[in-house]
């Protein structure tokens, strides 16, 4: 059957990259829940949804102390370093206090990046008015830790807000929104059953080096590399992985973007207002410290790099997934949005004590924002017996995780429920529907 394109007089280009073929029986067959919240919240103990401003400060003291050792250890590592008078065999003394100075500091640069993580997780919680019943002491702690980790506190929060009205919603959604091959400027792959030749005349060398390089294992890296450094001040600035049909540099800093209505005007700048705070805070800790801006690069952006790269390897992995679809309108609904996101064990001890388990109970979390992260554990278990085939979870290494999802989850096509493809076209799961009901109501 021809194409509307060759229909219309126009033939049909395809990139020089043939889609393989699969058959839908080897998938993992994913079944799309028909649950209404009613049944998800019901299966919550009643006293998981109690938020202690007193308990929650204790975590916030914590992390508080936590970072406070760290910074304190750090002022000693150079003065210590200086008076080591010990050389490592084979190594000049000068060598050797090099080598131990960045073991040192790279130890301090990664603790202190959990520790920020930690805190910005707090502050996330605040802006889903989970840390206290009051609305004033979350806002306000909330801003003051966010805007300490360089986070437009009210903006980011508004948008989150958005993330969880339309997760895994292909036009509402608001962070790793995945991409069609059109999106990404790449041209369809040619079909499985098509003999005709990959490259042609018309083949220009930008497409065939495009998909060259899709699943180039050098190119990925350098991909993830670009995403984990610079992610989230991208997705701050310019919302890099959100919606594609927003105008082209949408901010969480300007009252007039695409994300914001009027009445979140004084909100946004608030949070601007937080941000100019601690960077003038900064400058003047670089003015007064002896090694000036070295100093505060030692100290603070470094560990805020770390946090950056926590944040969005959390963010991406929680909600992209072969196994998790993304719905169209047609056949989304909440609970199905919900339940679209995956828990993950983070490391160990890493996500439960540094980054208070927002990994390992994110569905939870997208059921009920509320509830406080020491509450989310036992939910998390309720929750689960519940939902039963519906729930997902991961316990392979996160790393090991992150490498094959940039590897397979490239594009997705447009279907009622999408799942993640790789650079040739096939996924790894198929949507299976209850023979009882529709394929779904938008709301």
């Amino acid at each position: 059957m021809a194409s509307a394109t060759e229909k219309s007089g126009v033939k049909q280009r395809y990139a020089p990259r043939q889609a393989k073929a699969y058959s839908k029986e080897d998938l993992y067959q994913y079944n799309v829940p028909d649950l209404t919240m009613q049944d998800l919240l019901s299966a919550i103990p009643a006293h998981c949804f109690k938020r202690s401003t007193l308990y929650s400060s204790l975590y916030l003291v914590v992390d508080i102390i936590q970072a406070s050792v760290l910074f304190y250890a750090a002022s000693w590592i150079d003065p210590m370093v200086s008076k080591l008078e010990v050389a490592v065999p084979y190594l000049s003394l000068d060598a050797t206090r090099n080598v131990v100075s960045v073991g040192l500091w790279a130890l301090y640069w990664f603790l202190q990046g959990l520790v920020f993580t930690g805190l910005w997780v707090i502050a996330h919680e605040c802006g889903h008015q989970a840390y206290s019943i009051s609305k004033t002491i979350n806002n306000t702690v909330g801003w003051v830790v966010h805007s300490a980790l360089l986070v437009p506190y009210h903006s980011w929060r508004i948008s989150h807000a958005r993330h969880h009205a339309g997760t895994g919603h292909m036009k509402r959604d608001e962070v790793f929104v995945p991409r069609t091959r059109a999106e990404r400027g790449l041209l369809p792959l040619h079909p499985a059953d098509d003999d005709s030749p990959l490259v042609t005349e018309d083949t220009t060398w930008g497409e065939w080096i495009a998909e060259l390089l899709e699943d180039a294992p050098l190119f990925n890296l350098l991909e993830l590399t670009i995403q984990q450094l610079f992610g989230w001040p991208l997705y701050l600035l310019t919302n890099v992985s959100g919606q594609s049909h927003y105008p082209k540099y949408t901010s969480h800093f300007l009252p007039s973007s695409a994300i914001f209505d009027k009445r979140h005007r004084g909100q946004v700048i608030m949070s601007d207002v937080g941000i100019v705070l601690m960077l003038a805070g900064l400058g003047v800790w670089a003015h007064i410290a002896p090694g000036g801006w070295r100093d505060v690069f030692k100290y603070y952006v470094v560990p805020y790099l770390w946090t950056n790269h926590w944040l969005v390897m959390i963010t991406y992995l929680q909600h992209t997934d072969v196994r998790l679809p993304h719905y169209q309108p047609s056949v989304w609904n909440f609970p199905r949005g919900a339940l679209c996101t995956i828990d993950r064990e983070w490391l160990g001890f890493i996500g439960s004590w540094f980054f208070h388990g927002i990994a390992e109970t994110h569905v939870l979390h997208h059921v009920s924002s509320k509830i406080p992260h020491y509450n989310a554990w036992e939910a998390t278990e309720a929750l689960k017996a519940r939902i039963g085939v519906h729930y997902m979870k991961s316990t392979e290494n996160v790393f090991v995780t992150l490498w094959k999802t940039i590897r397979t989850c490239r594009f997705v096509y447009e279907e009622p429920v999408a799942f993640y493809r790789n650079a040739d076209g096939v996924p790894q799961s198929t949507a299976v529907f209850s023979t009882s009901t529709d394929s779904g109501v938008s709301i």
